[in-house]
Formats: C-alpha cells, sequence, structure tokens
C-alpha cells in the first residue's frame, strides 16, 4: 500500500510516497549499478550535517526516526498520542540477523539506530555538495535511505561504502547494495571504482536483484 506523505522542514515541504521497507521495484540492481557515474572521491572540504538537515525532519505527524522505528519494528507500544514516539517494540536486525528489543530511554535507545544506508559524508564526497539543500534536506530525511539496525554495528560502519563496510549478515548484503544503488541513483550521486567492484561482487550472487521502492 503506498502511502502518500509530506517531509517537513521549517521552510518547506517535500512529498513523496513511501511504501515498506521491503517493497521492490521492477529495476534490476545490476543494470542501475551499470549507469550510475564513476567519479574519484571529492575532497570532504564543507561538510557538516546540517548542510542536509538540523535534526531529523518530520514526516506527517512524526518526526522521521519514529516513522521509521514504526515501519521497521513490530510488537510496538507508544510513548504518546496519536501514535508517533515508539516506547518499545521489536527489531529484526538487518545487519546482523539478531533479535533486539527496543526500549525507549537514556542509554537503552542507542541499542537500536537509525542508520543512512548511504551515509551522509559518503554522499557529500560523491556529489550532495553540488545539490541544493532542498534535495538535501530529502537525501537525508528519505525512507528510502533509512534502516532501523543494531546501534553497535551502525557505529561500526561509520561513512564508509561498499568498498570498506558490509552487513555482518551476508544474506542480507545484495539488499544492502540494492538499495545503496537506489539512493545514488535518486539523488544523482557516483561511486568510485572501488565501490562499483565491491558492489558488483556482491550482486553477481544475487543476478535477478530488485532496486527497493
Amino acid at each position: 500500500m503506498l502511502a502518500l506523505v509530506v517531509l517537513a522542514s521549517t521552510s518547506q515541504a517535500i512529498a513523496f510516497e513511501v511504501t515498506p521497507a521491503t517493497a521492490a521495484t521492477s529495476v534490476s540492481a545490476t543494470a542501475a549499478l551499470n549507469k550510475l557515474p564513476i567519479k574519484g572521491r571529492a575532497p570532504k572540504t564543507g561538510y557538516d550535517r546540517t548542510n542536509f538537515s538540523d535534526g531529523w525532519g518530520d514526516i506527517g505527524y512524526c518526526d522521521t526516526r519514529n516513522y521509521i522505528l514504526k515501519r521497521d519494528l513490530t510488537n510496538i507500544t507508544w510513548r504518546s498520542s496519536p501514535d508517533c514516539t515508539v516506547a518499545t517494540g521489536t527489531l529484526h536486525d538487518p545487519y546482523t540477523g539478531k533479535v533486539i528489543h527496543f526500549v525507549r530511554g537514556v542509554g537503552s535507545s542507542l541499542a537500536v539506530q537509525i542508520d543512512h544506508v548511504v551515509a551522509v559524508s559518503d554522499a557529500w564526497q560523491k556529489g550532495a555538495q553540488q545539490l541544493g539543500y532542498s534535495k538535501r534536506y530529502a537525501f537525508y530525511n528519505d525512507p528510502l535511505n533509512l534502516l532501523a539496525v543494531d546501534g553497535p554495528t551502525n557505529s561500526s560502519k561509520g561513512d564508509g561504502d561498499a568498498a570498506t563496510w558490509l552487513p555482518p549478515n551476508k544474506g542480507y548484503r545484495c539488499a544492502y547494495v540494492a538499495r545503496q544503488i537506489a539512493v545514488k541513483r535518486k539523488y544523482s550521486l557516483w561511486v568510485t571504482s572501488a565501490e562499483k567492484s565491491a558492489m558488483a561482487r556482491v550482486l553477481a550472487g544475487c543476478p535477478t536483484q530488485k532496486l527497493p521502492n
């Protein structure tokens, strides 16, 4: 089921359709990868996360973080009404395969983090610094580029691309790489030669992999 969602900041509203994290298009991940431009990594000069978004934006009546928790967790309980702030829930973590019981609170909330599948710094060095602020804001808050995942594993990723970091759960690597390709395709970002080679190696094991929606 598609839902039209408005992503709002203090100065703008961006509307786009959001689907479940597992929804797929008919576009081949390998074909899409082969159409991405290949360039070297640009300098990180001028990078700051506030060049993208000053914290999480809002999706509908909820902030982006809680929206992703609501999408990706099961057995959810709520701390507020309307159903926005997730109090507890269960995450079947795609990066490790572990089952994580999320409990909101100081310290405990860090067990589940929201990962930018294409890291923000990586995007900055591969074309995002050439985008306008509204596009960077959309990239930062786009559910296509966001997954609820194991906190420590997300921290170990840092700003790595596919050439330097892949999920420990090998069974999820095809979907992970396909999501990175989908994001880079959507926001006109490029890949490095090493990054493309790493992605191609993963996709060689799943030639029918489609891009997520």
